[in-house]
């Protein structure tokens, strides 16, 4: 894989680096975010690799840049803060995974290895893409395989919900406040009724369920057929 490291502490640096190429990946190191912003949108990576507090642009502000620009590249966030506030802020702001330092070189390269084996949406133009589907925002489309789909505005809207977050299990809460703008919980099994509407029609004909349900956490779209 193709690594970028966005870290402060050189001798991190040195370490994580001389590891990651022992196992044959290609490593390309920033000691600043500014300059790790510039070298995530310039490059193509399969990983980036950014401690939290940095020079120049602090790592939290980094991801959300990234996101903004259309960049779904895996992020992998290193801090000392362990808190689970510190935690959801990283998650929310599009980080993929979390580790707190100190941290075992072997634990960083096998969560490495799994951000890197996760499909990634791509995005082109109004379109996205996970796996075999395919959601077309601007014609309001979806195909699976070249099969065309018909959704109900609802069920579209979640769909599309769960492609622009191939890497993350999306809870209730995140559904009901993204796809029915709701701030509270209304006490029904709406979203439940939806996804299994979706599946329904989005399984139709196909052996596998392209949305994977994540018990006692929530739902994420599949990335293979």
């Amino acid at each position: 894989m193709r690594i970028l490291i966005v870290e402060d502490d050189v001798e991190t640096i040195a370490f994580v680096t001389r590891g990651l190429e022992q196992l044959g990946h290609h490593v390309v190191a920033s000691t600043d975010g500014r300059d790790g912003l510039f070298q995530a949108t310039g490059g193509e990576f399969d990983v980036v690799v950014v401690d939290y507090m940095l020079p120049a642009l602090d790592g939290l502000s980094l991801v959300k840049a990234l996101r903004a620009a259309g960049i779904s590249t895996a992020v992998l966030m290193l801090t000392a803060v362990g808190g689970i506030a510190d935690r959801v802020e990283g998650l929310e702001a599009g980080a993929d995974d979390y580790l707190v330092k100190p941290f075992a070189f072997s634990e960083l390269a096998a969560r490495l290895n799994a951000l890197g084996r996760r499909p990634v949406a791509r995005h082109e133009a109004n379109r996205l893409t996970v796996g075999e589907i395919v959601l077309d925002l601007d014609r309001r489309t979806v195909d699976r395989a070249g099969r065309r789909i018909v959704l109900q505005p609802r069920e579209f809207a979640l769909l599309a919900e769960l492609m622009r977050n191939p890497h993350r299990v999306m809870t209730r809460t995140m559904l009901l406040e993204r796809v029915w703008d709701f701030d509270f919980d209304p006490k029904t099994n709406i979203v439940e009724t939806h996804l299994s509407r979706l599946r329904t029609k989005l399984n139709a004909g196909f052996a596998s369920d392209a949305i994977e349900t994540v018990r006692g956490a929530g739902y994420m779209i599949r990335g293979e057929g």
